[in-house]
């Protein structure tokens, strides 16, 4: 018989974030490996990666960050920073997303108060350091919430990232919801610099079956799963083709497996 800390060190494994190279995942990253590996010119080209909430944008976004993590750098005791993930603030406010920036890189608090420095200051602040990093991208994830803001508000946002991506001459990357793509077209100017990527959900073809049998088979389980064209269609049904709920439904599947013994996921458990 199995041991339990086995069982229980394979579903912790599951339980995990797991990393699945899908063909549609891989091509965003390849544009944005593009863009990141590009020579630094005065107006950068970006992306606006766009789909429905959980289709997978954050788990791109997350997966280039760690590829292109800080490095530090012994002999000239500077940390090399070529890409910056950033959540865009719940409203459009350029104080609190210039703040969030200098937490986000570590930044040392200064003896005054961030909060009584001025947005020209601490905009000067990001800019200096921000420069000295070897920034070459900034992505903004759930751009959309600039939604929350007025339209005024929303114009002096888009204003800032349009300003830091020419200043540091970096590629500005962002994702969200497909009402991010009214937002970011609020700026004309911006709206041109950035491609759009749609992410659709995921429909009943080769691609999602090829992605459903990747994933299953990146799973700890003993045994092959062989699921029959029904369960697809279950599973696609019962996720409505987002990729977020599809993970986490072969989660649940690829856990109870591993209780009841079978080893596998079967058509009778999507069933149930």
């Amino acid at each position: 018989m199995r041991a339990e800390t086995e069982d229980d060190g394979r579903i912790a494994l599951i339980q995990s974030d797991i990393w699945i190279g899908f063909p549609r995942a891989e091509q965003v990253l390849d544009r944005l490996q593009g863009l990141i590996e590009m020579p630094r010119q005065t107006r950068m080209p970006g992306l606006l990666v766009h789909g429905t909430s959980g289709i997978g944008k954050t788990m791109i976004a997350r997966n280039l960050s760690r590829r292109y993590a800080p490095e530090y750098d012994p002999e000239s005791g500077v940390t090399h920073t070529p890409l910056l993930l950033l959540q865009a603030p719940p409203a459009p406010d350029e104080r609190r997303f210039y703040m969030h920036i200098l937490a986000a890189v570590g930044a040392p608090s200064s003896t005054l108060s961030l909060k009584a420095q001025s947005v020209a200051s601490l905009e000067v602040r990001v800019v200096g350091l921000l420069r000295d990093l070897g920034l070459r991208m900034i992505m903004i994830d759930e751009v959309h919430n600039l939604l929350a803001g007025t339209h005024r508000e929303q114009r002096r946002f888009l204003n800032v990232l349009r300003y830091l991506s020419n200043e540091l001459e970096a590629s500005l990357v962002c994702y969200g919801v497909s009402e991010a793509v009214d937002a970011i077209r609020g700026d004309v100017q911006l709206a041109r610099r950035l491609d759009e990527h749609h992410l659709p959900n995921w429909r009943d073809d080769a691609e999602f079956s090829d992605m459903i049998q990747t994933l299953i088979a990146a799973m700890p389980l003993e045994r092959k799963s062989n699921l029959k064209v029904r369960s697809l269609k279950q599973i696609l049904a019962l996720t409505g083709g987002v990729t977020s709920r599809i993970f986490a439904l072969v989660k649940e599947l690829s856990i109870d497996a591993i209780i009841s013994g079978d080893e596998c996921v079967t058509d009778d458990a999507i069933t149930k």
